[in-house]
């Protein structure tokens, strides 16, 4: 597959021309890469209004992805997070609806401040059976009920799929059921980019998604900040129309090339055998995920490329278990009291799972925890999204916040799934939830 961004960039750096223009390295290799680190200059094309080469790169994307439309971002999936709550907002407009989202509750806080900004209302959407504040398993009968609830349709539903345990929803049962209601589905795919290319084909936009946004970066082969915004070829067409727009309204107007060059050598990553180094991967991963099941540990989740430990069972925390593997020099994804997740990708060394299985395996199995978290909280709403966000607020001991309005999510990333949202009244389960895992401040509206 050709890559007419990486291709146009290399040829200017040839060139060896003046650079009269930003970046102020003017290409001198203070770190090695700074001669490919461009501006929009004449034929670099404009990104979130491509005529060019972005263009043409962005519709070999589209092509790869199956997708009706693919929008590029440097600035991750929560950018096109942001544009996914717009879009669904003026499509709702247009037709009549309120500004109101159906989310399932363990969204990323980028949509939470999307909403707050657009002053969109959320109803939630929680989970059929909670085991963990970051995943939200939802079957397609549960939304057919809170759908068929509502005095009105909302402007959208929004989901998360795969969460960042490796959950991942029936895509396909739930879209239609969305459908059903003429209401458009959205996803955050942003952990799922490589399922596309799973056989079968486990990709969001393929399976009746709306809107989606992939993270390039999270399991493909490009720079961090590199992301994808998808628009299915039924998506209504407003999002067709303004999905550009949408983009540029969030996005900074100086993009990365660096990043650009990565999506677009992407594409032709993708295109050259990426099926078969996939295939390879998952065949060896699920070659250690039975091994370790088979010698005691548990395993949650269902995504191919993910492997989630609970390893209270055999004895540790997710932190405990996390320290010992970076003592063996591997650095996990993310660990808390309850999980250890691990990401791997095709360009994970091939030594790489021996040596994990052999340092797990190696691990004495102790008594098993039985401390449980607490349950999922389900707050009062005392204010919107957006009146918390704009109001005064204080940093207080989370101790001394029972009763107290959340002002402000105190995250930290991964996974960046809120607690509470602000504007959400704290009780006694949201502060032990907060204690549990170790949040120990958090800003509360001044004066309700």
């Amino acid at each position: 597959m050709k890559t007419p961004i990486l291709d146009f960039v290399n040829q200017y750096q040839e060139r060896k021309t003046l650079r009269l223009h930003m970046p102020g390295h003017k290409g001198q290799p203070h770190l090695g890469m700074e001669g490919v680190d461009i501006t929009e200059i004449a034929g670099a094309d404009e990104l979130y209004h491509p005529t060019g080469i972005i263009l043409k790169s962005e519709e070999n994307a589209s092509s790869l992805f199956g997708a009706g439309k693919t929008v590029y971002s440097t600035e991750g999936s929560s950018l096109c997070i942001r544009a996914m709550v717009y879009l669904a907002l003026l499509n709702a407009k247009e037709s009549g609806r309120k500004p109101l989202i159906l989310a399932g509750r363990n969204a990323h806080k980028a949509f939470l401040s999307a909403c707050a900004l657009l002053d969109a209302e959320v109803e939630w959407l929680y989970p059929d059976n909670p085991a963990s504040m970051i995943s939200c398993p939802l079957s397609a009968d549960t939304l057919r009920q809170r759908l068929s609830a509502l005095p009105e349709q909302p402007a959208a539903v929004y989901l998360t799929s795969p969460d960042y345990l490796g959950n991942c929803l029936d895509i396909a049962a739930l879209s239609a059921v969305c459908h059903a209601f003429g209401v458009p589905l959205l996803v955050d795919n942003a952990h799922g980019a490589y399922l596309k290319f799973l056989r079968p084909d486990r990709h969001p936009i393929s399976l009746g998604a709306d809107l989606c946004c992939d993270s390039a970066h999270k399991t493909l082969s490009a720079l961090t900040g590199a992301a994808y915004l998808h628009i299915g070829k039924k998506a209504p067409a407003c999002f067709t129309e303004n999905a550009n727009r949408a983009m540029a309204l969030f996005a900074s107007s100086s993009p990365s090339y660096l990043i650009l060059q990565s999506l677009d050598a992407c594409n032709a990553d993708l295109a050259d055998g990426y099926e078969k180094k996939l295939d390879h991967l998952t065949a060896a991963l699920d070659r250690l995920k039975s091994d370790l099941s088979q010698h005691g540990y548990i395993l949650i989740g269902d995504e191919p490329i993910k492997l989630t430990l609970a390893p209270k069972a055999y004895g540790y925390t997710g932190d405990e278990l996390h320290d010992v593997l970076r003592v063996h020099n591997m650095e996990c994804e993310f660990s808390d009291p309850d999980f250890l997740t691990m990401m791997f990708t095709p360009d994970t060394p091939e030594d790489g799972l021996n040596k994990l299985e052999e340092a797990l395996l190696r691990l004495p199995r102790r008594p098993a925890i039985e401390t449980a978290p607490p349950p999922l909280p389900h707050p009062e709403r005392a204010l919107s999204l957006r009146e918390a966000m704009l109001a005064t607020s204080i940093e207080i001991p989370v101790s001394e916040a029972e009763g107290r309005v959340l002002a402000d999510a105190h995250l930290s990333c991964p996974p960046c799934v809120p607690i509470l949202a602000w504007g959400e009244r704290i009780d006694r389960n949201a502060v032990r939830c907060f204690q549990y895992y170790g949040i120990e401040t958090g800003r509360v509206v001044a004066k309700e």
